[in-house]
């Protein structure tokens, strides 16, 4: 069987800490994930061969599903027979950190911005980004890039046929930081240069014996102009020719892979650009992990990636705390908790970052910070998200470095329609009404939106398969990786406690009518309605209220159910909790019955 059309396909993750294998087979017509097997990365020393631990995850899968995987020479099986080997070979990578990168621009708030976002949407991690208005000072600049040891260095700056002088500055720097490949070696940094076309010379000039410079087309040739495609292009095939070849163990991986191996980040991205083009609308998914919240969003028709390095639910939890405030988490909280013990808690928990809540009040806790992490990496995300900064303003330099942002965030609230949730915290809540709880305060979109759960994070996986076989990834994934959660109706409006906001009937696909309820200020309701099961909702909202079409105009439209089902939530956009805390509790405990989202015994128990 050829890869035009496979029946075995196998796929791996190479993380930083773990590799994690998938089977897939074709099975009565369609393809079905068979099962997943993980093992320790082993990319560090003392190993130092990503190889190792590739093949101990083959080999946890052979026992699983008594399929050979391996010849008798530890070489990947192919082609498949009835009990042996695969037809297609795919994998991602993030191990060692991922892909790291430092981006250089002239004007923070634009051609850096630009290449920030190229950097990102490629998958990389955004090490640290530099610029003329930089307002650390240039030596200081200059030991950062070097203490950095960056992957890829991408360095823009300027329109075409514009003044190469501030981008002559910015090459200055990284040749001045003379910066050295992270897995050692003597090979030169590569450096994509991505500016003005009239700087390319100079740049060649400055850079070309310290570093292999690759030149491509500008971000932004025009003001008005944003080209993040030629970049993103080079970084994936710098990516494969110099960083994973000289990556302990990679040039294996590349061998049995075809030479592609994609960065774990990339492949999402393609995962969640495939159900944005599927469903025609806004997709949002996010991944709270241990150190790291990643941001993946669809809208408008435009892609784009944040990670947030430093928020996480485990060893970067204090930075949660830091940067949200204490009354931030403690607002989430149905019970009354004094600031020195959350700080006292949060300190235990960095102690021993991995350990698991034990009880309901350190389970409530960890679900109070995980929605600060979440609102925070939003946040962050939103902040990039945006139309081109700088565009018909003042184009002189001196002008330009005193303008204020004036892209608009293209992320709206009514203009997210699937928002997909995966990492620890949320797949492996105690229910799942608790993991829709956190997504639907955290992020707070407005109208009618489906919420799901990637429950393995199986996303990097189907993305490098999608990149030869969509319809196949695409398949698996509604079939056997994601669990739907329901779909929340929350209009748009700032209401009053018990407001009558919109009338909400919902049909089964027989015609049935299964409820007609109305949509009450500053409440939750929920209505059962299964995975699998599918209706159609007609909401009509009163005057000045919108639910995602405009202020009262109705919207009838087709909804998935799912393990919480369908949720009217009144809570109104944004969600804003009482100063008073004994009447936020009040509220936090009718939400919280609303959804069956904790035992209601136990959080009176709690209370008192």
């Amino acid at each position: 069987m050829s890869d035009r059309d496979p029946g075995v396909i196998l796929a791996t993750d190479v993380g930083s800490t773990t590799t994690k294998a998938v089977l897939v087979e074709r099975r009565d017509g369609r393809h079905r994930l068979v099962t997943q097997a993980v093992a320790p990365t082993t990319v560090e020393s003392p190993l130092e061969d990503v190889m190792i631990g590739v093949r101990t995850a083959l080999t946890r899968l052979e026992r699983v599903t008594g399929r050979r995987l391996l010849d008798a020479d530890g070489e990947l099986a192919r082609p498949a027979c009835p009990e042996a080997g695969v037809d297609l070979f795919v994998t991602t990578s993030s191990a060692g950190g991922g892909l790291q990168m430092a981006v250089a621009g002239v004007v923070r708030s634009m051609t850096a911005e630009s290449a920030e976002r190229a950097a990102l949407g490629a998958g990389a991690v955004v090490a640290d980004v530099i610029s003329i208005d930089d307002a650390r000072l240039i030596v200081e600049r200059i030991r950062r890039l070097r203490e950095l040891r960056p992957d890829i260095v991408l360095l823009s700056g300027g329109t075409d046929e514009g003044s190469i002088s501030h981008v002559a500055a910015v090459a200055e720097y990284v040749a001045a930081a003379r910066p050295t490949p992270r897995f050692g070696g003597a090979g030169k940094v590569p450096v994509i240069f991505a500016g003005n076309r009239r700087a390319r010379e100079y740049v060649r000039d400055v850079l070309g014996e310290l570093c292999d410079v690759h030149e491509v087309a500008n971000i932004r040739p025009t003001l008005e102009q944003e080209n993040l495609d030629p970049a993103r292009t080079a970084i994936h095939r710098i990516f494969l020719e110099h960083v994973m070849a000289h990556a302990p163990g990679y040039p294996e991986l590349l061998r049995w892979a075809g030479q592609v191996v994609e960065p774990t980040p990339h492949a999402v991205g393609r995962m969640v650009k495939l159900l944005a083009a599927a469903r025609g609308a806004g997709v949002v998914a996010v991944d709270v992990g241990g150190a790291t919240t990643d941001v993946f969003s669809v809208v408008q028709g435009q892609f784009f990636r944040t990670v947030s390095a430093n928020l996480g639910m485990s060893y970067s939890m204090a930075n949660v705390l830091v940067q949200a405030g204490a009354a931030a988490v403690l607002r989430w909280l149905p019970y009354t908790l004094d600031e020195r013990d959350l700080r006292n808690w949060n300190a235990n928990k960095m102690i021993r970052p991995t350990t698991l809540p034990q009880t309901l009040r350190e389970l409530l806790l960890e679900h109070a910070v995980a929605r600060e992490a979440l609102r925070l990496s939003f946040g962050h995300h939103c902040s990039l998200a945006r139309g081109l900064k700088g565009v018909q303003q003042r184009r002189t330099m001196a002008d330009v470095f005193s303008q204020t942002p004036s892209g608009e965030c293209l992320i709206t609230p009514a203009g997210v329609e699937l928002v997909v949730g995966c990492g620890g915290v949320l797949s492996h809540a105690p229910r799942r009404s608790q993991a829709f709880l956190i997504l639907l305060d955290a992020l707070q979109p407005g109208g009618i939106v489906q919420f799901c759960l990637d429950r393995a994070f199986l996303m990097p996986h189907l993305g490098i398969l999608a990149s030869v076989h969509p319809s196949i990834a695409s398949q698996v994934f509604w079939d056997d990786c994601v669990l739907p959660l329901g779909t929340a109706v929350a209009p748009l409006c700032r209401p009053r406690e018990g407001q009558y906001l919109a009338q909400v009937r919902l049909r089964l696909q027989d015609g049935r009518l299964l409820c007609d309820e109305q949509v009450v200020g500053g409440r939750l309701r929920r209505i059962a309605l299964a995975a699998g099961e599918e209706a159609w909702v007609e909401v009509t909202p009163v005057r000045g209220v919108d639910v995602g079409e405009g202020p009262g105009r109705r919207v009838f439209r087709k909804v998935r159910g799912g393990e919480v089902g369908l949720v009217l939530d009144g809570r109104g956009r944004p969600l804003d909790l009482p100063p008073d805390r004994a009447k936020a509790r009040l509220l936090l405990h009718e939400w919280f019955r609303a959804l069956d989202a904790y035992p209601p015994a136990a959080l009176a128990q709690e209370e008192g």
